[in-house]
């Protein structure tokens, strides 16, 4: 493919723009190294060649003046970060590519402000390049399986979603198309887009706050490890005065992140999102976590995001019904639905200023870490167990 898989360096979740301005205003000379990872191993049709290309075609984005303008109208966009971003440039040596016997080896390493957006924009481009080398009429297909989804939603559902789908995309047009489709289909379920570029063209709230990323970074560069989620936590609240308020629980586990999120916090913070372990699990350490600090969970809001599906979701509304307020992020189920197995890939922070950082989340199988010894320091010092898987 010569042509540029993602067309515009909006192209992306709104949470690395939320994210990138806390590092430019805060963090500006912190180094950062990322690495890739495929969790189910599978070879993909990918090559280093084209994703070399993809990555030069990368450098050539800039943001217009009319994409700055619209960035301008959310309200957590600063002034200064708007100057930063009107200059912004991606460097394509910032990446590093090999493939061996088919497995692509990628790491990224740079500033962390200036590299934080390969994440998304590669896992994006390594997707669709995947997608086009399967053979017959998947979009077919997956129009088919998208046309079934909108009959299993019931007429009366008060479900809220949100597309979460950028980064396992079958293709950029292909989740143009779904995202259009819900917004036509189900305008009373569907409520945003964490996609930036899809939220300005087709007129829906931009959905996001915060990755792992961001909690990850504070076992650097908070007061202590220890305190490192608090840490995270608390900048956040300094940096945005209460708005994206959603906080992200299992960086470490849901049960070390309780520990953490006392009463000015769980207060100050609009809710919790979950993205490991069992959802109806978590969701009642969530609720049990409100009522012993004497906060109303009818109040606050969890955002379910992990592998969902229709069924899943109205099963997880179900059971919290009139509990909480709950809303649902759905990823690969809508934008890579196509007949065949949807990569799951990843492209994780694993080291901040030459030290590792990790997370281990509420579900085996999802540690990222080449450093054996620093995993072990985080599971004693966090007294880790999976709580809620």
């Amino acid at each position: 493919m010569d042509h540029p898989v993602i067309p515009t360096l909006l192209d992306t979740d709104l949470y690395k723009y939320t994210m990138q301005q806390s590092m430019f205003r805060r963090y500006p000379d912190a180094w950062a190294r990322m690495e890739f990872h495929c969790r189910d191993e599978q070879t993909l049709a990918v090559t280093k060649k084209h994703l070399k290309r993809q990555c030069e075609f990368l450098g050539d984005l800039r943001l217009s003046s009319d994409e700055l303008e619209w960035l301008s109208s959310l309200p957590f966009i600063s002034e200064e970060y708007l100057d930063y971003l009107s200059r912004f440039r991606l460097d394509p040596n910032a990446v590093s590519i090999e493939q061996h016997n088919g497995q692509l080896l990628i790491s990224v390493e740079g500033l962390w402000s200036e590299v934080t957006h390969f994440e998304i924009f590669l896992l994006a481009i390594i997707s669709e390049l995947h997608g086009h080398g399967f053979q017959g009429d998947v979009v077919a297909q997956g129009q088919a399986r998208l046309d079934e989804k909108l009959k299993r939603l019931p007429e009366d559902s008060h479900l809220q979603l949100v597309d979460f789908g950028t980064r396992r995309r079958f293709s950029r047009d292909w989740h143009y198309h779904v995202v259009e489709t819900l917004k036509q289909h189900l305008p009373q379920n569907f409520v945003g887009t964490s996609n930036l570029n899809l939220a300005r063209s087709l007129g829906l709230k931009p959905v996001g706050t915060m990755a792992h990323e961001w909690l990850q970074s504070h076992q650097v560069l908070g007061e202590s490890l220890r305190t490192s989620q608090q840490d995270a936590l608390n900048v956040w609240l300094e940096e945005y005065h209460g708005q994206l308020g959603i906080a992200l629980t299992d960086t470490i586990s849901m049960e070390a992140f309780l520990k953490d999120f006392d009463v000015g916090l769980a207060h100050a913070y609009q809710g919790m999102r979950h993205d490991s372990g069992d959802p109806v699990i978590w969701g009642e350490l969530a609720l049990d976590h409100y009522r012993k600090l004497g906060i109303d969970p009818r109040e606050k809001s969890l955002v379910f995001s992990d592998k969902l599906n229709f069924e899943k979701a109205l099963d997880i509304h179900q059971w919290f019904a009139d509990k909480i307020n709950v809303s649902f992020g759905i990823g690969t189920y809508l934008t890579n639905d196509m007949g065949y197995k949807a990569p799951n890939i990843v492209l994780k922070l694993t080291e901040l200023n030459g030290s590792p950082v990790a997370k281990l989340s509420d579900s085996p199988g999802k540690i990222l870490c080449k450093d054996p010894a620093y995993i072990e320091l985080l599971k004693s010092t966090f007294d880790y167990r999976l709580s809620a898987a």
